[in-house]
């Protein structure tokens, strides 16, 4: 198989993008390693990809230490690592306290900071890969989101960072920016604009949302995690330091002409 005896870490591994990953990784023969913070959702992971599942928080630094050691003990090298956790910073800045704002640039920034800095000698060592999960927040401002958007940004400057430093050493790093993907978070946030905006359902919710894709709906976890896989692979061989958009088209909608194409011009 094509992955057949690679090593791939993706940290939050447990649900979502990060779970269709792992899934993605282990069809092809890969050894998966999902880190997450709760034991559950890498449990069933486990299950049902036979991923190897470390209970950690990868923005500290002596955890995310620690999961390196355990994956080279294990497996003895690491190929590919995925820094995919995220999550909080929901809220205006005007809105968002010093705590919020720390968490917030925790989950989104400091977890992806630290877990390639912890990997890079064994990435250097197998001439490895990072792919950095940002997302269309990280290209573009959403309403009262300003921790996620920043910490969504930052990952973009990462990813060239470590792309330009560490190229040198074989080491490729590439950020993908999805836009609305079909998650257990996203079926959330649907459900709550279901119902402040008074819709029939989830469905009708993702429809509103994506009424403005040139695609017209949300993307599935796995086609994040097919992009994912090429820019983790050697089929990616000379793409370094680059954002691949996995958006349906978002971001090459021209806003103030939508009115035009409402109106059937």
């Amino acid at each position: 198989m094509a992955q057949s005896g690679r090593v791939v870490v993706v940290t939050g591994g447990g649900t979502g993008i990060g779970a269709a990953i792992a899934r993605r990784y282990a069809d092809e023969g890969a050894h998966v390693v999902v880190v997450g913070r709760r034991p559950e959702p890498l449990a069933r992971v486990q299950q049902s990809a036979g991923a190897h599942p470390i209970v950690a928080d990868a923005a500290d630094g002596a955890a995310a230490a620690a999961v390196v050691a355990e994956v080279l003990a294990r497996f003895g090298r690491i190929d590919v690592l995925v820094a995919n956790a995220g999550g909080h910073g929901f809220a205006p800045v005007g809105e968002t306290d010093d705590a919020a704002w720390e968490a917030a640039l925790r989950a989104n920034l400091t977890t992806a900071f630290v877990m390639a800095r912890e990997a890079l000698a064994a990435l250097t060592e197998a001439k490895g890969q990072i792919v950095v999960v940002s997302s269309l927040a990280g290209l573009f401002a959403g309403p009262s989101v300003a921790g996620y958007t920043v910490g969504k940004h930052a990952l973009i400057g990462l990813t060239r960072s470590l792309a330009r430093d560490y190229g040198r050493a074989g080491v490729r790093v590439n950020a993908v920016c999805p836009g609305w993907v079909q998650t257990p978070m996203a079926d959330e946030e649907m459900d709550e604009f279901a119902a402040h905006a008074g819709l029939a359902s989830r469905d009708a919710a993702y429809a509103a949302v994506t009424a403005d894709v040139p695609l017209r709906r949300p993307a599935q976890p796995a086609e994040i995690a097919a992009v994912v896989r090429f820019l983790g692979s050697s089929e990616s061989s000379y793409i370094t330091g680059a954002v691949i958009v996995a958006d349906g088209g978002s971001h090459i909608v021209d806003v103030p002409t939508i009115a035009f194409d409402r109106a059937g011009m």
